[in-house]
């Protein structure tokens, strides 16, 4: 069998990290051709000497140059690109058999949108991709031939709970055909489901990184406290499984054993679960449609002592009604929520804003922004621009 190259956009990342393990995990099936990062050195450093990989490159150029230097230094021979067109190159590389599309936020998209011209097989972890351009995306999936493989842990729980017929169509799925009645997300419903709604002002941001289930970086965790992760989700599910808002369902799992599911019009629901560990989806989607090792504990039946579900309560969780109601509005609602939120979040983990301001300047950023038809990339990054510039004024006045 012929090794696959992987490129991992967002190296250096949970995600990143995490895509590493498998490939270190089945070194006959995969090679890590190929490691993007933004202008994290050292990190970037030590898997290149770990890797070895053909290439490596960073966004930010004096990073770049700085790892250039420390590569020869130790006679490492990979090649080290610089800024976001040789990114987009890499992604597209003719010797890339897989991308693993993992930079967070609206960073990432031009880089995965770059692999879907380029008709690679694409493992899609970043949710920006589909939350900003969906439908401009998901055409250019159809159009190149591309194979668009879901690597969030519900996706990834929902395509394996589809039939056959519907994975492979993603984007394009006909649900009612295939007698399915809806996509339920599940989400641990984060650090604070149980705390009482006067002490949101007071919530730090320490307490919001630490995710109960999850190993994940701080902008996810807060995004996961603040359940948008799972409005960002519900977005992409909409996009993915063709699915419209009364074949959508989300529930709260505290347990994060059951990733998601998908019920049938017979009666039926069936649901993938496992150990909350990134590398089982990941190994999924790199594998597919077989399986490989991918150094995750089994899962335990005699050591979980419950499954508990919950209804979402839209006044803890408005980020979540927020993005539902921002996916009906259009394509610039949703690029504005977004671009909102990671300013937002930003500010929170640097102590510029409370929680709670975070849900309300993603609401009154999308309530002041201007109705703008999406129908090019070049209408999203404006929308983005716009959209941050609005936040960060609405931030300032805080």
């Amino acid at each position: 069998m012929k090794k696959q190259n992987i490129v991992i956009l967002g190296a250096t990342g949970s995600i990143g990290q995490s895509t590493l393990s498998v490939i270190e995990n089945n070194p006959e099936r995969y090679c890590a051709f190929a490691l993007v990062g933004g202008k994290n050195v050292e990190a970037m450093f030590e898997k290149c000497v770990k890797f070895q990989p053909h290439f490596a490159a960073l966004d930010d150029v004096e990073a770049a140059n700085s790892l250039r230097s420390k590569l020869l230094e130790h006679n490492i021979t990979t090649t080290v690109l610089a800024g976001q067109r040789a990114i987009c190159e890499l992604a597209a590389h003719p010797e890339a058999d897989q991308v693993m599309a993992a930079i967070v936020g609206a960073a990432g998209l031009l880089p995965t949108l770059s692999a879907v011209k380029a008709s690679k097989r694409v493992l899609l972890a970043n949710k920006e991709a589909l939350v900003t351009c969906g439908q401009i995306f998901i055409e250019a999936v159809k159009q190149n031939n591309a194979i668009l493989l879901p690597v969030d842990s519900e996706h990834n729980a929902i395509f394996q709970s589809l039939p056959p017929e519907a994975q492979q169509k993603i984007g394009f799925c006909p649900l009612d055909e295939l007698g399915i009645n809806k996509i339920v997300l599940t989400g641990s419903g984060g650090p604070f489901r149980y705390t009482p709604l006067q002490d949101f002002d007071r919530i730090t941001p320490a307490q919001a990184v630490a995710h109960p289930n999850w190993s994940m970086g701080k902008k996810i965790s807060v995004d996961s406290a603040t359940m948008m992760n799972k409005g960002l989700e519900y977005i992409e599910a909409r996009w993915l499984f063709n699915a419209c808002a009364d074949e959508m369902e989300v529930v709260i799992h505290p347990q994060s054993i059951i990733h998601s599911m998908v019920r049938y019009a017979d009666g039926s629901v069936i649901a993938q679960m496992g150990n909350p560990d990134m590398r089982t989806p990941i190994a999924q989607t790199m594998a597919y449609p077989h399986r490989t090792f991918a150094g995750v504990e089994p899962l335990d039946f005699f050591k979980i002592k419950e499954l508990t579900f919950i209804e979402p309560d839209y006044h803890r969780y408005p980020n979540l009604k927020l993005a539902m109601e921002a996916f009906a509005e259009g394509q610039y609602a949703t690029t504005t929520m977004n671009a909102a939120n990671e300013m937002a979040v930003q500010a929170f983990l640097d102590g510029r804003i409370s929680f709670t301001d975070i849900a309300r300047i993603n609401q009154e950023s999308v309530l002041k922004m201007s109705h703008t038809t999406i129908s090019s990339i070049d209408d999203v990054l404006a929308v983005d621009a716009e959209a941050r510039t609005l936040a960060e004024s609405l931030i300032a006045h805080r």
